[in-house]
């Protein structure tokens, strides 16, 4: 695994030759990263950039959070399909947390939320999740363009467990009245087909998703940070220059069950430090 990041003060010679340095797991680009790379050099640097990849043979990546916003650069990398630690997984599977989060910042208690949640192709982590969640909230509501998948899980979780889930996908009130909303993979284009409660906190997953209706003065979550055991331990430019969460999913080995990647979880002491929303960060 490597990480990609930008120099502290890029040196004219490698700038101008675009020299990229390796340095031990570290592959530093010589950019300002506080400067949008120029469309030449965004592809000089993604070829040279593919070479390392393919001498080195690995192909999970860590990205530095101002290399992200090289957009040019970065869909150059798609292309060469490496590996990008994303965070989307990891969020996934820390989502009962980040709702426990969000109720304990808005003083609210489970016996008392209603869960929605929003999902076309159920993994086996979300499954896990909504076992766990309708133990524990006072209501659970499936919204998916698949009903047909999702109807035998709500017969299955009534009868294993005796916990009544319900299953629709009513535009007009599905989300009309929705508090807390876990969205795991609708896009933006499909959330807003949907009546949203006003205030409701919808957490997206897989992020980038923008809540267009006039009326929603609630939450629409799309970025998160956390904190783990041996995050001090880092060199200072993971520490300060890397998201934490891309950081800790590079190092899960994620062929495990649900229940072994939670033992890890709560071995390395995981928390949810922020939620990043779209006009506020709780």
């Amino acid at each position: 695994m490597y990480y990609i990041q930008e120099a502290d003060k890029p040196k004219l010679l490698f700038r101008l030759f675009n020299i990229i340095q390796l340095e031990g797991d570290k592959i530093i680009l010589p950019i300002d990263g506080n400067k949008k790379i120029e469309s030449k050099k965004a592809r000089k640097l993604a070829k040279k950039t593919k070479k390392i990849f393919e001498k080195t043979k690995s192909k999970k990546v860590v990205i530095s959070k101002k290399i992200l916003e090289q957009e040019e650069y970065i869909n150059l990398l798609y292309t060469y399909n490496l590996g990008f630690i994303k965070g989307y997984w990891l969020f996934e599977t820390l989502s009962n947390k980040a709702i426990e989060y969000i109720l304990e910042k808005k003083k609210k208690k489970k016996q008392e939320t209603k869960i929605t949640i929003l999902v076309n192709d159920l993994s086996e982590t979300i499954l896990a999740i909504i076992r766990i969640l309708a133990k524990e909230y006072k209501a659970i509501s499936i919204i998916t363009n698949h009903r047909e998948k999702f109807k035998k899980l709500e017969s299955q979780i009534l009868e294993q467990d005796g916990i009544m889930i319900t299953v629709g996908n009513n535009k007009k009130k599905g989300l009309s009245k929705a508090e807390v909303v876990l969205n795991v993979d609708f896009p933006s284009e499909l959330v807003n087909q949907y009546n949203i409660c006003e205030n409701a906190i919808i957490i997206n997953l897989r992020g980038n998703v923008k809540i267009n209706k006039k009326r929603f003065n609630g939450l629409s979550i799309n970025d998160y940070e956390i904190c783990f055991e041996g995050l001090e331990g880092l060199d200072y430019d993971k520490q300060t220059k890397y998201k934490a969460y891309q950081i800790y999913e590079a190092q899960i080995i994620r062929k495990q069950p649900y229940h072994e990647i939670i033992k890890q979880i709560e071995k390395d002491k995981v928390k949810i430090m922020k939620l990043v929303g779209n006009n506020m960060t709780i």
